[in-house]
């Protein structure tokens, strides 16, 4: 059985285009603003069931998209930022 290649449809003049990324296209991790958890404790370099438990505990704020749950990126330098404040609160005072 030969598989027959389907010429992509054409676009007419004056039709418009959609500015949709092409399926198939690379997304580099610095293009995405919501992150899975995993990808969220990847970038955090901590394990999944940590991540889990501090977006359970609110300590990184996460957003459901219809059934999913997403980090978004601005909310891990948020954290970060938290844990480096509260660093800096418990050093002696020189």
């Amino acid at each position: 059985m030969t598989r027959r290649r389907v010429p992509p449809p054409s676009v007419e003049i004056g039709e418009a285009v959609s500015s949709a990324p092409v399926v198939g296209t690379q997304v580099t991790p610095a293009d995405l603003i919501l992150l899975t958890v995993e990808e969220a404790a990847v970038r955090l370099r901590i394990g999944r069931t940590s991540m889990y438990r501090l977006v359970a505990i609110g300590a990184v704020e996460s957003v459901t998209v219809g059934r999913l749950r997403r980090v978004p990126v601005e909310c891990l330098a948020e954290y970060v930022s938290q844990l480096r404040s509260e660093a800096g609160s418990k050093l002696p005072a020189a």
